[in-house]
């Protein structure tokens, strides 16, 4: 593949020929690097001439593997060139037309030169013009700047500079690039000028590449038979996975009066609001010091054991005011406020730590509401950040504002992992295969429904600390508890993800179902061509379970999905398996379609027989 330039005009200054610098395309073709050829193979074309020659020929190799053609005809008012350009004008005509690049160069300083390219060769040139992009290059520096004689019989500018209006409007007439190189070195040639030019033959080869293949592509429709074209596999149906409700579970915890285990009181002994012990201890090592969780050599901070000592303080008196009225079971812990101030907060406080304590500006603004004096409020927030505090550390939330630019903050998804399969607050404990799993209360019933209804029902669940649970494995049921602690699953494949599926369907938790089918498709869609051939998953057993637990977007998902892996499915003995249904549905959407094999078959048989190379194959 080649590319043809053509150049034309003058880049050097008429009237100062001694300070003349060298050619702009001879010095184009020795600097960049993209273009190779030595100064000898340079030459070779440019020395051997003919008498009057029009064009001066340069030939060299760029992009490593194309070759370059250069045609230089330097018009300058000493020798007439131009009258050699008009007397041959079919050659030049033939040689402009077959250009990929026109480049028309003049030197500012000539202005005589100029004239002479715009009024007498221009509208010459635009006539064997052919789309082909054009760049023109102002060369030099402006040596005269004065206003020339506006007399029209005084040819005292004929020494003049070439103004850049004038550049413009001359590359305007003829939709070119226009361009000043105030000097021919390294940055005008290589950067500026080489990356216009470099620009447009790339522009020109991938033109050329493109008519080139449409060529061969329509000389291949006469070698008889085309191949059959090979139509894309239906699309996929695709799954929106269900928004989390984790914030909300747990927020509506603390309105719905479930499982309380703790009842805050003020210091006159009247209820002020009740709580749960397994929220507060995720949130805070204050609750954790003040319900025994941990001691105070585990934690080791002053001033979080200096902050439980003074706010709070635990009453386990008998004759403590409707003690006689708790149940005898296992009645909630009473639990003194010692500063009235913060007491008369701690509803706002307790409703902003279940609701992921990031709120921070409206917990500021419902204690400005209830508390007048400024002090008083700073004073409740610094007991605040003292309660959510981090052991160890300085202040983690000096800058409260800043949380309220991010997400939630929401420590529990993390931190009540803490509390996942330890003794720790239990309140129930499921029995499975013959193993104990503690759990707690509160956060199942905040977080299933199912279990929402089994503890706070006529069940014998309810009263009974002892729960087995039957046709789940250990595992399956703690990856089902890893959910409901913190809103994220991680099964370790797709049988695993199965089994959870089924786990979930039994106790109706939509949004764990819909995590399932996305990591099986997800699974299933990463697995290339050889593994899904080789793999000892039955993928039909994997839809008839997905149809029998109620999963309508995982069984319609498998059905495409065995449809479109058609020739390797079809294959596998469990294939039979499909009821008649399913296997006219995968039938009827199978990829690659029976028409197309058909039609591969009969074209590999014309190509056998006529006994040449197939142009697909």
């Amino acid at each position: 593949m080649s590319i043809h330039i053509v150049a034309l005009g003058n880049e050097g200054d008429a009237f100062h020929q001694d300070n003349r610098p060298s050619g702009l395309i001879r010095t184009y073709l020795g600097r960049s690097p993209l273009v190779s050829g030595d100064e000898s193979s340079l030459l070779l074309n440019a020395t051997s001439t003919v008498a009057r020659p029009v064009f001066t020929e340069y030939q060299a190799s760029a992009f490593g593997n194309v070759k370059l053609v250069v045609h230089d005809c330097p018009f300058t008012v000493y020798i007439l060139v131009w009258d050699i350009f008009d007397s041959d004008w079919y050659t030049s005509r033939n040689l402009i037309g077959s250009a990929d690049i026109i480049v028309i160069k003049y030197n500012v300083n000539d202005k005589f030169s100029f004239h002479e390219v715009k009024d007498n060769y221009i509208p010459v040139i635009k006539r064997a013009l052919n789309s082909v992009p054009v760049i023109i290059a102002a060369v030099g520096t402006r040596q005269n700047e004065e206003l020339p004689c506006t007399c029209p019989l005084c040819t005292s500018d004929r020494g003049s500079c070439v103004s850049t209006t004038e550049g413009i409007h001359l590359a305007k007439e003829l939709g070119a690039t226009y361009l000043e190189l105030h000097s021919l070195d390294d940055f005008y040639i290589g950067k500026y000028f080489g990356g216009v030019l470099e620009y447009f033959m790339i522009q020109a080869l991938n033109q050329k590449t493109s008519e080139k293949m449409k060529k061969r592509k329509m000389n291949s429709s006469f070698h008889g038979i085309r191949p059959p074209q090979l139509e894309q596999p239906e699309k996929m149906p695709v799954l929106k996975a269900e928004a989390s409700h984790y914030n909300s579970d747990l927020n509506n915890l603390l309105f719905c009066c479930q499982c309380v285990d703790v009842v805050f009181y003020h210091p006159d002994l009247k209820e002020v609001i009740e709580a749960h012990k397994i929220v507060l201890c995720a949130v805070s090592h204050v609750f954790m010091l003040l319900f025994n969780v941990k001691s105070p050599t585990e934690i080791q901070d002053s001033s979080i054991i200096r902050t439980t000592q003074d706010l709070f303080a635990i009453n386990r008196d008998t004759t403590f005011p409707g003690a006689s009225q708790e149940s005898s079971g296992n009645p909630p812990l009473r639990v003194i406020v010692k500063d009235a101030i913060f007491c008369s907060c701690l509803s706002d406080i307790l409703r902003f730590i279940y609701s992921g304590a990031f709120q921070w500006e409206e917990l500021e603004e419902d204690i400005r509401k209830k508390l007048k004096d400024s002090g008083d409020v700073s004073n409740v927030i610094e007991k605040v950040k003292c309660i959510l505090k981090t052991p160890g550390k300085i202040n983690c939330l000096r800058n409260c504002k800043t949380y309220q630019a991010r997400k939630p903050l929401w420590f529990y998804n993390t931190s009540l992992k803490f509390f996942l399969n330890k003794p720790m607050l239990a309140d129930v404990v499921f029995e499975i295969q013959g193993t104990t799993v503690p759990a707690h209360r509160a956060i199942l019933v905040a977080r299933c429904e199912v279990m929402a209804a089994m503890f706070n029902g006529n069940y014998m669940e309810a009263k009974s600390v002892l729960i087995p649970v039957y046709g789940v494995s250990k595992e399956t049921f703690l990856s089902f508890l890893e959910y409901l602690y913190t809103d994220s699953c991680c099964p370790a494949g797709i049988f695993q993800a199965m089994c959870l599926l089924i786990c979930a369907e039994m106790y109706q938790v939509s949004r764990l179902q819909h995590i399932c089918e996305l990591f099986i498709i997800t699974q299933l869609q990463s697995m290339p061509s050889r593994e899904l051939a080789s793999m000892n998953l039955d993928i039909v057993d994997l839809l008839k379970k997905a149809k029998f637990h109620h999963s309508d977007c995982l069984s319609t998902w498998l059905l495409h999905f065995i449809a479109t892996n058609y020739l390797i499915f079809s294959q596998k003995p469990e294939f039979q398996d499909l009821s008649v249904e399913e296997r006219s549905f995968v039938e009827k959407h199978r990829w690659p379609s029976n028409m197309y094999l058909k039609q591969l078959a009969e074209y590999r048989k014309y190509i056998h027989s006529r006994k040449c190379r197939c142009l697909v194959m």
